[in-house]
């Protein structure tokens, strides 16, 4: 059983990717920034390296203790994250013998831009920006990557009935369901050097729609 490399494991998509290898007692090691979210993660068994993405000495320290089958998941967001954080995670994977990793961005990444609103374009726009860079950075690497690109995150419960669509489409999807659709990409060979937009058609959003 392959182990699992996650980046952004404290909290939504990450956190239940946890639970899932967890659950099939795969080996785990996480890269973790918040105290406490460390401490957590490691009293349930977790190989925990307390640092940032953004420190190529801390990425590489989670790397090499994770090994050179390990399978890299990367779901982390924020200023920094967004771009440079994810750019770190590559360059660090291109030194290695590790070949597989699966990036979380958004919808309305990449192509998906003129689908956005204006609205959307003023409210998140910018971490939309940086999250396309960061595909384009791992598109142009000699990893076999996969993207993924949920629509509007909710932490409402799983319905197990999550999409994958590689055409522009919106719409809501749990945290819970896309942790297991990335668990089912892990080692889907037919997942690699592939983009999919994430979304479950039968759950609505929590915030109202414009």
């Amino acid at each position: 059983m392959k182990p699992w490399l996650i980046f952004g494991a404290g909290s939504g998509i990450g956190r239940h990717l946890v639970t899932i290898a967890l659950q099939q007692k795969r080996p785990i090691t996480a890269l973790i920034r918040n105290s406490q979210q460390a401490s957590e993660l490691s009293a349930l068994g977790v190989k925990v390296i307390h640092g940032d993405a953004c420190d190529a000495m801390n990425v590489e320290e989670a790397v090499l203790n994770a090994g050179s089958e390990a399978i890299v998941f990367s779901t982390i967001g924020g200023v920094d994250s967004d771009l440079f954080g994810n750019m770190t995670i590559i360059d660090t994977l291109e030194k290695t013998e590790i070949t597989r990793m699966l990036l979380v961005t958004s919808i309305g990444c990449g192509e998906g831009w003129k689908t956005l609103s204006p609205r959307a374009k003023s409210l998140f726009g910018q971490s939309v920006r940086r999250k396309s860079m960061a595909e384009s950075y791992l598109q142009t690497s000699f990893l076999n990557y996969t993207i993924i690109r949920p629509g509007g995150l909710t932490d409402k419960p799983g319905t197990g009935h999550c999409q994958r669509y590689q055409n522009d489409i919106h719409g809501v999807v749990s945290r819970k369901d896309v942790a297991h659709q990335l668990a089912i990409m892990a080692e889907e060979e037919s997942s690699y050097q592939q983009i999919y937009a994430l979304v479950d058609p039968e759950l609505k959003p929590d915030w109202p729609v414009a």
